[in-house]
């Protein structure tokens, strides 16, 4: 197992706390004297456990009080071994776990710690440090991944139970006790983040991990499965999904940077329809300033809009007309409708199918390729015969625009003409050479 160097300072705070608050030895009370009251029994102190057996106690006191990091764990261990009811067990195992964590020792770490939630099963420490390096190893490519996720979201929501009943140790500050347990939550909930992103739950991974990510904004390893959870999302969230892809390619290892500002560049032109204003948003990004807005892509019906002032009706193409006829405002399919309704045009399109007064044709490429008809084109007379192309053909026509319906679109055409096309030039003919 990868040897795995917690961040946090939980085991340290463990070990201080418990060798400052040493057990009380039991004694045996001397009886009063003859014609004397017995005294009053000092007031209980039920913060501190009382050991009655002095060997008991003699071996507690001198494993913790080692000054050698081998010689505690081995004394603690002996102890627990020993002891196994003792009255001080969690404390001994607390401290050991702490021990463990100091030395880098992540198996013994995570066995002790495993021990203390059997033994104390709202022990938040243990219960953090568990869900902790359940969670990493799981993304460091541990090859028991899924079951470690698992088990890293049961201890995570474990210990978001159990945290509002920790109290703050004596000898540690307010800011201090707050600081550990604002820690803690992050840690639980990036646990149970990474466990629903691997179930695909992204709706309920996203706020996990922004949890984490909010305490931790420099932390690859959440901010990156943040992103993929809100872009994950049905629809995807991209205005935060952008934001922390981009959050991820400013602060990703270097050989993963490249790969994940392309993603996050490609998010941003699908959502904007563009890549004006990215190299901002990347910057800011870069600054781990305030999150930047993201202007969506604009509407259908702004984007035809915009067709209606940039070109003329009679100067669009049909799938122009289309368009702005689908999805703009009324007073944008007025503006084209109103141009073009009776006046004779020429296309050329695909024939869908026919009959000898009526022939439905797609005449945008989009149509073209889904084999779907927008133009219903008429005669005024019936098509011979021998005149009429076959489906599939490419046609040209002349008719004159009568009505529309915008959805599904199809765009009624009367006064239908065939126009002939050129023949194709005959290819030249050419002659052999004479033998010589």
């Amino acid at each position: 197992m990868k040897k795995i160097l917690l961040t946090v300072v939980l085991g340290v705070t463990v070990g201080a706390m418990a060798r400052t608050s040493p057990p009380a030895q039991g004694q045996s009370a001397a009886p009063p004297a003859q014609g004397q009251a017995a005294a009053a029994p000092a007031p209980a102190q039920s913060a501190a456990p009382v050991i009655k057996d002095p060997a008991e106690y003699n071996a507690y006191v001198a494993a913790v009080q080692s000054k050698d990091p081998a010689a505690e764990i081995s004394g603690l261990e002996a102890f627990i071994t020993q002891y196994p009811n003792s009255v001080m067990k969690n404390q001994a195992l607390e401290i050991l776990m702490g021990a463990y964590q100091q030395t880098n020792n992540a198996k013994k770490t995570m066995e002790t710690a495993t021990k203390l939630v059997t033994a104390d099963t709202c022990n938040v420490r243990a219960l953090a440090l568990l869900s902790y390096f359940d969670r990493v190893m799981a993304q460091g490519g541990d090859p028991n991944a899924k079951q470690l996720l698992i088990d890293g979201k049961k201890y995570g929501q474990q210990g978001l139970a159990c945290l509002p009943k920790f109290t703050k140790p004596d000898g540690t500050s307010a800011e201090e006790f707050k600081k550990q347990t604002d820690q803690m939550n992050a840690i639980f909930h990036s646990a149970i983040g990474m466990a629903e992103l691997q179930d695909k739950d992204n709706l309920h991974a996203a706020p996990d991990l922004r949890a984490t990510v909010d305490a931790n904004p420099t932390d690859f390893s959440v901010v990156y499965p943040l992103a993929i959870a809100y872009l994950g999302e049905t629809p995807p969230d991209y205005q935060n999904g952008i934001w922390f892809a981009a959050r991820a390619a400013a602060i990703a290892p270097a050989a993963a940077q490249p790969g994940i500002e392309k993603y996050a560049r490609s998010q941003y032109v699908k959502f904007h329809a563009g890549d004006d204003g990215w190299a901002e948003l990347l910057a800011a990004a870069k600054a781990n300033g305030p999150q930047v807005p993201i202007k969506p892509a604009p509407t259908p019906a702004e984007q035809a809009h915009k067709m209606v002032q940039d070109t003329p009706p009679d100067k669009m193409d049909f799938a122009i007309w289309e368009f702005v006829l689908s999805n703009g405002e009324q007073a944008d399919q007025d503006a084209v409708w109103n141009a073009i309704k009776g006046k004779a045009v020429r296309m050329n399109g695909t024939i869908i199918s026919t009959t000898p007064t009526e022939f439905m044709i797609a005449g945008s490429s989009d149509d073209i390729d889904a084999k779907k008809a927008d133009i219903t084109l008429r005669f005024e007379e019936k098509v011979p015969l021998k005149m009429i192309p076959k489906d599939g053909a490419p046609f040209d026509f002349q008719g004159e625009p009568a009505s529309y319906t915008p959805n599904p679109f199809m765009i009624i055409m009367e006064k239908g003409v065939l126009l002939m096309q050129k023949p194709a030039p005959k290819a030249p003919v050419h002659h052999k050479p004479a033998a010589q």
